[in-house]
């Protein structure tokens, strides 16, 4: 339901962006339902945020009146922890803030994209490239670097076989990128039935995993393996498709536990790990990468009283592939 929230003022080092589109994710999804846990309602989601800036605080230098901006899933850090230090603020020991659902430095909750602006510490703000649309640069604000930053960890790339489980939102992107970067990439999906997005993306290979011959056929094959599903799968089989030292990292977040047995790591000395997004510098390498190749996510553009009936799409998988909100239908 459409609600007013207040923002901070501006403070010195803020900017005032002007929200043109806002991504949903499934994080919103299930932050909303309450399956991570509490929430702090009310609340208004939104962690892929892009528009212009329409004004700067005094002390700002990285951004100036008309800049194209872009928000994505954190609006700050301690910046004096180890982490932060490294540049990996993302990962600060004292919990980052989140675009929503977190506490801002004025003790408010912050409140996300659904909305038409935002202030936002200049630091956590992105440079949108202006060969990037709008409306498909917003999902590369969660999903884009999702899925690059652990492609980047991991050196996907020329020489490298690359598995991505599941086309949705985040899995395309992680197609469309490891084969920007020169891996070979295979997708592994429920079906066959989007086999033509997934080649035409990039991808060299697609199986079926509702199909047992698939994981008997491509035992031992991969260096690496992005989980960008938010359910829960078998750990066992998935982790016997990896090869002496490779890795399994999980992106999608199920609400379920997902238990690892442990023998099936003692072959080929086979890792398991998570990801989460990346940091600010690596999110504008993220941006700047994908428009240098002409990479954006399919989208589907919304207005905000289709909201809804989007999420019962994306949890349904009936989405192709990331429903993206014209703020416009908010004003």
């Amino acid at each position: 339901m459409r609600t007013t929230i207040e923002r901070r003022d501006l403070g010195p080092r803020d900017v005032l962006i002007e929200i043109r589109y806002a991504g949903i994710c499934h994080s919103d999804i299930h932050t909303v339902r309450g399956d991570w846990g509490s929430v702090p309602y009310p609340l208004t989601v939104g962690h892929e945020i892009v528009g212009r800036i329409t004004e700067v605080g005094a002390d700002v230098t990285r951004h100036a009146v008309g800049d194209r901006a872009g928000v994505g899933c954190m609006v700050n850090s301690c910046r004096e922890c180890e982490n932060c230090r490294t540049g990996n603020e993302q990962y600060c020991l004292k919990g980052n803030t989140q675009t929503y659902a977190g506490v801002d430095r004025d003790g408010t909750v912050t409140q996300g994209g659904y909305s038409t602006h935002v202030v936002v510490d200049e630091d956590f703000v992105l440079r949108v490239p202006e060969s990037i649309p709008y409306e498909a640069a917003a999902p590369m604000l969660c999903a884009g670097i999702t899925t690059y930053s652990p492609l980047a960890h991991w050196n996907a790339g020329p020489g490298k076989k690359v598995a991505v489980v599941g086309l949705g939102g985040l899995g395309h992107m992680a197609v469309k990128i490891a084969a920007a970067m020169g891996a070979e990439v295979t997708v592994l999906s429920q079906t066959l039935g989007k086999k033509d997005d997934g080649l035409r993306f990039g991808a060299e290979h697609y199986y079926a995993t509702k199909d047992p011959a698939t994981f008997e056929a491509l035992k031992n094959s991969f260096d690496l393996i992005i989980n960008t599903v938010s359910a829960p799968i078998d750990m066992a089989s998935y982790l016997g498709l990896l090869r002496l030292d490779g890795t399994l990292v999980s992106v999608g977040a199920p609400p379920e536990p997902l238990p690892v047995p442990v023998f099936a790591l003692f072959g080929n000395r086979r890792s398991f790990a998570g990801s989460s997004i990346g940091s600010i510098a690596e999110t504008q390498e993220m941006l700047d990468f994908c428009a240098e190749r002409g990479i954006a996510p399919e989208v589907e553009v919304i207005g905000a009283e289709a909201v809804n009936d989007a999420y019962e799409r994306v949890l349904a998988s009936d989405v192709r592939y990331r429903f993206v909100i014209d703020i416009d239908t908010l004003r």
